[in-house]
């Protein structure tokens, strides 16, 4: 880490805006995510953090700046494109595939792959890091519980072996033990090796698994540090951890 923030970037967005028609949504926002670690965006309902991981995968394009993944630009490609290339986002919402078994929507995170005897290992190691998920494999993903679907929509993504993990709001509506059980899974996830980019409203949380944290409302970086300096922030304590 650096006074400018998390070095040697695996992703990096400089000076990024993102319209939804001609509402501007970001507006010029800067963020480096490191090769190795996590890093949080925290803020309030609406202040741009959705759209911010949108924006990264090109569902929602940017209108001016670049993003850089591993050095590549990529603001440009198209999502399937971008998705290729090793991003996989975890969704807001989970957004699994109700109508198909558990074990169905881990083989649709591993569509682009073709290496069958990896995507077996790969589904091995899903199953211990959520042993649950073994216990349901035949179960339709919509019967499965909230907890349960949020872990699904984790292993899905990691199905695709990704160089890059975006989650959005992975504790939202899930009971206080759960919130837990999914932040240390988080956790395992980062030692094995994959970056993370953490947009969370359980600031408490994201801050206390991340490296770096930036602060952003309506539509704007307003902080950036060390997660462990934010946490100490009055301006942060006040607004995002309820102090």
């Amino acid at each position: 880490m650096n006074e400018n923030g998390p070095a040697k970037a695996v992703l990096q967005l400089n000076e990024v805006h993102t319209y939804y028609g001609r509402i501007h949504a970001l507006k010029g926002i800067s963020c480096r995510i490191p090769s190795g670690g996590i890093v949080c965006l925290i803020g309030a309902n609406g202040a741009g953090k959705s759209t911010t991981l949108m924006t990264i995968c090109g569902v929602q394009p940017a209108a001016k700046g670049e993003i850089l993944f591993e050095g590549r630009p990529i603001h440009r490609m198209r999502p399937e494109q971008i998705a290729s290339l090793g991003i996989s986002q975890v969704p807001e919402g989970r957004q699994i595939f109700p109508l198909m078994t558990t074990l169905e929507n881990l083989e649709m995170g591993a569509y682009l792959r073709k290496d069958r005897d990896g995507i077996k290992r790969d589904l091995e190691k899903v199953y211990s890091l959520f042993p649950v998920l073994k216990e349901r494999r035949n179960q339709l993903g919509g019967t499965l519980s909230g907890g349960e679907q949020q872990m699904l929509a984790i292993a899905r993504a990691l199905m695709s072996r990704p160089r890059l993990l975006l989650l959005d709001e992975p504790s939202l509506g899930l009971a206080p033990l759960l919130v837990e059980r999914i932040f240390d899974t988080i956790q395992e996830i980062n030692r094995a090796g994959t970056p993370i980019f953490l947009v969370e409203q359980n600031a408490q949380m994201a801050l206390s698994i991340s490296g770096w944290g930036y602060v952003m409302e309506t539509g704007r970086i307003v902080l950036a540090d060390r997660a462990r300096a934010l946490l100490e922030d009055e301006q942060v304590k006040k607004a995002y951890l309820g102090e």
